[in-house]
């Protein structure tokens, strides 16, 4: 089992208000990694999708309520964990209707639905459990040196 060389968590009340807080607070450690600016905005968007999720979906009769962000920092990712203690939702059919949009416009999508599309299309890898509430955890990998040790390399021609 891997250990994150460190963790940081944080509980925020499950408002609207509150989701800029956590775009900010995950925006800083994963600049802080290396991540480029585009996977930052990537990871920015997956975690406000599943903190919306959490504020739209998962107190409705419940005054107040809380999220809470995990997040695990390995030498080659980020891993951040939004978990609620709200209403639960079928995960399984929701997962078999995360594909592609088909062709959909926006409006015609289930309720969620683009909000989990987008988080499985930003994020390396996408985990929903639901037990006694939700909780998501996404990764994403840190892919530096990437282009720098391809550079110079020449694929050969394919045979023919």
């Amino acid at each position: 089992m891997r250990t994150a060389s460190d963790y940081i968590e944080m509980n925020v009340p499950a408002k609207p208000e509150y989701v800029g807080v956590v775009r900010l607070t995950i925006s800083g450690l994963a600049n802080r990694m290396g991540f480029s600016f585009d996977e930052i905005e990537d990871i920015k968007i997956a975690v406000s999708e599943a903190c919306t999720n959490v504020v739209n979906h998962a107190y409705k009769d419940v005054e107040k309520g809380q999220v809470r962000i995990a997040c695990n920092i390995y030498e080659d990712c980020l891993e951040i964990t939004v978990v609620d203690q709200g209403n639960s939702f079928d995960v399984e059919s929701i997962s078999e209707n995360l594909g592609p949009v088909d062709g959909k416009s926006v409006d015609q999508l289930n309720e969620g639905g683009l909000g989990l599309f987008l988080i499985d299309t930003l994020m390396d890898k996408v985990e929903i459990k639901s037990e006694a509430g939700v909780m998501v955890t996404m990764t994403k990998y840190l892919h530096r040196d990437e282009v720098e040790e391809h550079v110079d390399r020449i694929s050969p021609a394919p045979s023919q």
